[in-house]
């Protein structure tokens, strides 16, 4: 086990799958303690009584607006800071825009986009009174070319890409170090809304990457010293062309 964050603490939302549970499990192999924050009750009690006492759960429904406020305050009643925030939920839209509905779209960009934002202000207060913090978001390649089957997920990506380095601008002088990491194409439940041809022809041609792979890219920038900043990290399938 290494200790590169030893006695840190971070808050991981959508901890229970995916790439949040990926980093939950390397940051606590790098000696942090980990808030687990999902909408799964049930997941996180037994990932929490799998992972040990340094795996924290907080149930908080992103999409429901008290709940989604009350996450930071709540945290902070379970621990007594928080070094690093990871803002990784999210949702997934694949197709033309006009095979969607007004609802989906709602959803998807209020996770996606709106519930990372509140997220962030909450913990800004937080972090510029301890002057130090790292926030972190999980973005997509999407947020750096126009996909043309995801317009709206692709869309919400570029929001968040434009958000993160306007707020790293804004927090620097705090101490705050804010970034992104963008990947390919992840094995996760998300890509069960890809085309099919599309999902079927990444599958044969080894263009998807686990979400350890991501993880370990988060580790790496949580860890370098404080004098550094890696604003952005474009993670992607070795054979994935776009």
């Amino acid at each position: 086990m290494g200790e590169k964050l030893n006695g840190k603490i971070a808050a991981v939302t959508g901890a229970a799958s995916g790439i949040g549970l990926a980093t939950t499990e390397a940051l606590l192999a790098e000696g942090a303690t980990v808030v687990m924050v999902d909408r799964d009750e049930a997941a996180l009690s037994d990932l929490t009584a799998k992972l040990g006492g340094r795996a924290i759960a907080q149930v908080t429904d992103l999409l429901n607006a008290d709940s989604c406020n009350a996450m930071v305050p709540e945290i902070l009643e379970k621990v007594d800071h928080i070094d690093i925030l990871y803002c990784n939920a999210g949702t997934y839209i694949g197709g033309d825009l006009d095979e969607t509905d007004p609802a989906t779209i709602d959803r998807m960009l209020n996770l996606n986009v709106n519930a990372v934002m509140k997220n962030v202000h909450a913990i800004i207060p937080h972090m510029k009174e301890r002057k130090t913090g790292d926030i972190w978001v999980t973005c997509s390649v999407a947020g750096h070319s126009a996909i043309a089957w995801e317009p709206v997920y692709s869309g919400s990506k570029w929001a968040i890409t434009c958000f993160v380095q306007t707020m790293r601008r804004q927090l620097r002088e705090h101490g705050i170090r804010v970034g992104q990491v963008s990947p390919g194409p992840v094995i996760s439940a998300l890509l069960a809304d890809w085309p099919e041809e599309n999902l079927r022809k990444a599958k044969e041609s080894g263009s998807l990457i686990e979400p350890t792979e991501v993880a370990d890219a988060v580790v790496f920038a949580l860890t370098r010293g404080r004098n550094v900043t890696i604003r952005d990290m474009i993670v992607l399938p070795t054979n994935f062309d776009i």
